[in-house]
């Protein structure tokens, strides 16, 4: 008994009601998952792409859509409908491919005016600068190589007094089409020429300066305006500093990566920062004043009495700028820590006794508990014995 087949909406997850954009759309989504390039060796996933290319060719067509939305399958099967059966051994699929998969079969229609102006390709590098640098903005000098046009043949590769001839294989057109044979019939896909890489023209005498390129590389020096504010990982982008464009096309970008280096006292986030700042116990406890860095220099700060370790000051606006608006920054964030001194004088050492008596005694917190359980009556003492069996 033959399988029954998935009504055809159902196939590519659409409404009844969809339109030819929405059909379009769901079918590139399963083909590109399901295809057979992209699935070697997995039937399953065979079954799927045939299922739904099955689906869209019928749907795609307003005629062919028509008969199945009032017949059903049987429109396509010699049955209640009177069309006749519908072989999809015979279909050429070639139009789908093309217009869908052009980038998975080198390009399809989109990419024949290749040949036209385009513009160069983007160059990266990075450059490292300071959390202060990135704060505030800096202007950095980078070196690096960029190709110019040779002057000798003013860009075209050709010796001298020679031209560029029309790339007899692709015809000027920088690209070929070939076709391929595929498990719904013939597929014509597109591709670069191999003879003249796309440019469309053959050089027989190569310039001797640029041997055929058009271009000269050259060592230049730029400037960089880094903007305040700027973070770690971000980029600056020069406009028309990259790869000379073909055809006469307008050259790419250089993307210039900012590399921040780590502060030892400040740490960023967003456009706050953070640091630690220490305060002695005698700050913490009566009050006084210490000194915070900022990135603005040196802050006094009046701590309050009894402040305890960790406690959390704000800075405000002496954060990082806005990258949109330097006039806007964060805040700074700073914990102060109460510091335990560690090396004490015996003098010191017989003032904090006579501190902690008169604050409460902690010293002999202990000693106090255990005097206090030797005071207890023997009644007591038999109700504990009791309590802890």
């Amino acid at each position: 008994m033959a399988e029954q087949k998935r009504d055809y909406y159902e196939v590519l997850g659409i409404d009844k009601n969809a339109d030819e954009a929405a059909i379009k759309k769901a079918y590139r989504a399963l083909a590109k998952k399901y295809h057979p390039d992209m699935n070697p060796g997995d039937a399953e996933a065979e079954k799927k792409f045939k299922e739904a290319s099955e689906a869209y060719a019928i749907l795609s067509d307003p005629e062919k859509k028509r008969q199945y939305d009032q017949y059903g399958h049987s429109a396509f099967e010699g049955g209640a409908g009177g069309f006749g059966g519908f072989d999809f051994n015979s279909m050429d699929f070639g139009d789908i491919f093309g217009d869908i998969f052009g980038d998975l079969f080198g390009g399809g229609r989109r990419g024949r005016n290749s040949n036209g102006p385009m513009k160069g390709a983007n160059l990266r590098t990075s450059v490292r600068i300071t959390f202060e640098e990135a704060v505030f903005g800096v202007d950095k000098e980078i070196e690096l190589t960029l190709k110019d046009e040779c002057t000798t043949c003013r860009g075209t590769g050709a010796k001298p007094g020679t031209n560029p001839e029309t790339c007899p294989k692709c015809g000027g057109k920088g690209q070929v089409v070939f076709s391929q044979q595929s498990f719904f019939g013939t597929v014509q896909n597109v591709q670069t020429c191999p003879e003249c890489g796309g440019s469309g023209k053959i050089i027989k005498e190569k310039c001797s300066d640029c041997h055929g390129s058009g271009y000269i590389a050259n060592r230049k020096k730029i400037q960089i305006s880094i903007p305040a504010g700027i973070d770690n990982g971000q980029s600056v982008r020069i406009r028309e500093k990259g790869e000379p464009g073909l055809n006469g096309g307008p050259r790419g970008d250089l993307l210039v990566e900012v590399i921040v280096q780590r502060h030892p006292i400040f740490q960023r986030q967003d456009y706050n920062i953070y640091s630690t700042v220490p305060v002695s116990f005698a700050v913490a406890a009566l009050g006084g004043e210490v000194v915070i860095d900022t990135v603005d220099g040196k802050v006094i700060y009046d701590v309050k009495a009894g402040t305890q370790t960790d406690t959390k000051v704000r800075l405000k606006g002496k954060g990082v700028p806005s990258l949109r608006n330097k006039e806007v920054r964060g805040d700074h964030y700073v914990t102060l820590v109460v510091q335990v001194p560690d090396k004490l004088s015996h003098e010191a050492k017989e003032l904090l006794k006579q501190f902690d008596s008169l604050t409460g005694d902690s010293l002999n917190a202990a000693k106090n508990v255990t005097s206090d359980r030797g005071n207890e009556t023997g009644r007591e003492k038999d109700k504990k014995k009791k309590f802890w069996k």
